[in-house]
């Protein structure tokens, strides 16, 4: 195996790995580990027996000596606190356990997103293994929009809800949720958005990022609060004496949809988040959720299920219900214990899917060439149309934010003068905030969200108010993230060193996402023996090392980027190829694959 670290150098900490001062993409290749992270990395090694790269991985996010050996084995007994360090726990797990003995009608209200869908799924399967079987009401993205609103409080409460349980919503729903204390329907709230010191007339509002809150889980997705939830009502529920003559729920069991929800809402994968979903896969791959492993079917995930299958292929499918189809698909598809039904719905969340990703490169065309006129499109990218599916124009903001590495936001004015959109932001930029100052400035009908993402309701005539407002209040924090346009690797290999056995041991330190991110290799000098585009834009290409080996490599939606030019134009040469390493199962064989992120030309004789 071939494998280097280039030696640091403390008298040059701005030192380019390989040379690489700008690649293709206009970055410079930086080591992760400056001199305290190789002493730290060093130390893990010599004194756990943890393998180097393993080693270097952990110290390059912030993992110390002491914490070293407990990381790579996170239990969410270990990690998660008491449920009552967050406010109003108590309270809502009462109220909610109360509910229970007296068998009252409960009404779940969720958001129409990944998370949302698995806190309602979660919720559902809780109550029902207590007797207890759940209205679950999603809102249509479109007609109804985010949260909870009158008209749906005062349908539940005609169905007889006495209960209602928002999940990952409700923080900010003061006029719906004041309907339904004037209809005698007691609230909970279950959420993770941020919020003001204001909040709505409710039993509890259950959520990390509220004011007053000390308990330091602002990172978890709203599935994860609901998750301690749960485990707060069991605990109340035993303290009553409730499982006297029955057996408790298999909180445990249910980690599978806490980790699809805490990956797919890309939450910071640190902490009790990591245990959540380290736990959830080992749940997940047991395939006991009959909606869960009807998805990786129709996705045709082949070998275990891995964090990225969440985030690429199962979490896509449960969010085209509430993008263009019908929002609470993905909810009742994790809920269910039927195998036909179960098929039924994967089916028709991948229909949906492969229909969202044709209106997706159409709706991307337009949004990118607008931005390319701009020139200079300034802190903030703002793009709209009247032409645009509003349920999409979160993925366009994505793919805008990747594409020019700033705040992004899209906007749909499909329906006349009022458009909805949803932002991406860049790390170091908080978005939600932004969002937030805007509504309290009277320029948007509504918004809000967190420092990644946001959503938002505009009135057309205010749109470049919007887009002036939120360029001032983010344009020192974008200039100081543009300001580090650095490829951050975490080691130097070659085509031979990027085996299975490799790739196995270095994701003893995942699984990875947003806070831990991907570990990133460079291979240097490798001749890219073949190339083509492929797919949705896609580049697929081989890398031969200077020995002969290769080693299969894919650049995603580069065919018309810098990057995947870059890669089509060198064939025959070599190039220096920066990426992520990764599995993949074909027909119970496992491969190893590339994922190119970067690429530079090496320079000097014979290159």
């Amino acid at each position: 195996m071939t494998i280097r670290f280039p030696a640091f150098d403390d008298r040059a900490p701005d030192r380019a790995v390989l040379g690489v001062a700008r690649s293709v993409t206009g970055r410079r290749w930086r080591d992760r580990l400056d001199a305290a992270g190789e002493a730290t990395a060093l130390a893990i090694t010599q004194r756990t027996g943890i393998d180097q790269m393993v080693a270097r991985i952990m110290a390059g996010r912030d993992v110390g000596l002491e914490a070293a050996v407990g990381f790579l084995e996170p239990t969410v007994r270990t990690l998660m606190p008491d449920p009552s360090v967050m406010t109003a726990m108590e309270a809502a797990a009462a109220r909610i356990a109360d509910a229970v003995v007296a068998g009252e009608a409960i009404a779940l209200f969720g958001d129409y997103d990944v998370d949302g869908a698995t806190s309602c799924a979660l919720a559902t399967r809780y109550l029902a293994a207590l007797g207890l079987r759940a209205t679950v009401y999603i809102p249509d993205r479109l007609i109804e929009g985010y949260g909870p609103n009158v008209d749906a409080i005062r349908g539940l409460a005609k169905g007889g809800a006495r209960l209602l349980i928002t999940l990952d919503c409700g923080s900010t729903s003061f006029e719906p949720l004041e309907e339904a204390r004037r209809l005698g329907l007691d609230t909970v709230v279950i959420d993770h958005h941020q919020c003001d010191v204001a909040l709505p007339p409710a039993v509890a509002v259950v959520n990390p990022n509220r004011q007053d809150d000390l308990s330091g889980l602002g990172h978890l997705a709203a599935v994860g609060v609901t998750f301690m939830t749960m485990v707060a009502v069991n605990r109340e529920l035993r303290r009553r004496g409730a499982f006297a003559k029955r057996a408790e729920p298999d909180l445990m069991a249910l980690l599978d949809l806490v980790a699809l929800g805490t990956v797919a809402d890309v939450v910071p994968l640190v902490g009790l988040n990591r245990a959540f979903v380290v736990r959830g896969l080992a749940v997940a791959r047991s395939r006991r959720n009959v909606g869960l492993a009807a998805l990786a079917t129709v996705a045709r995930l082949n070998g275990p299920i891995a964090a990225s299958h969440l985030g690429y292929l199962i979490g896509p499918r449960i969010n085209a219900g509430g993008r263009i189809g019908n929002a609470a698909l993905g909810a009742e598809l994790l809920a269910t214990e039927d195998p036909v039904a179960a098929e039924r719905l994967a089916a028709e969340l991948d229909r949906l899917n492969r229909e969202r990703q044709v209106i997706e490169t159409a709706m991307l065309e337009e949004a990118m060439a607008e931005v390319d006129a701009m020139g200079d499109p300034g802190p903030v990218i703002v793009t709209a149309s009247e032409t645009w599916h509003p349920g999409v124009v979160g993925l366009i903001a994505s793919r805008l934010k990747e594409r020019w590495r700033r705040p992004a936001f899209a906007i749909a004015f499909d329906r006349g003068p009022v458009g909805t959109g949803s932002g991406r932001s860049i790390g170091g930029v908080d978005l939600g905030a932004a969002v937030r100052s805007a509504v309290a400035a009277g320029l948007l009908v509504k918004g809000g969200g967190h420092a990644m993402a946001a959503g938002l309701t505009i009135e057309r005539d205010r749109l470049e108010a919007f887009r002036a407002h939120v360029e001032a209040r983010v344009a020192a924090a974008v200039a100081d993230s543009l300001a580090v346009s650095d490829l951050v690797l975490d080691g130097v290999l070659s085509a031979s060193g990027a085996t299975v056995d490799f790739v196995e041991m270095v994701e003893k330190a995942g699984p990875y996402g947003a806070g831990h991110p991907e570990p990133v290799f460079a291979l240097a000098a490798h001749r890219v023996t073949y190339v083509e585009t492929v797919g949705q834009g896609h580049v697929r290409a081989s890398l031969a090392a200077g020995d002969g080996s290769t080693l299969k490599a894919m650049a995603f939606r580069a065919a018309s980027e810098p990057l995947g030019r870059a890669l089509l134009e060198a064939r025959g040469r070599m190039v220096h190829v920066a990426g992520s390493l990764s599995l993949d199962h074909w027909q119970g064989d496992a491969r190893v694959q590339l994922r190119v992120l970067d690429v530079a030309l090496p320079t000097g004789p014979g290159l």
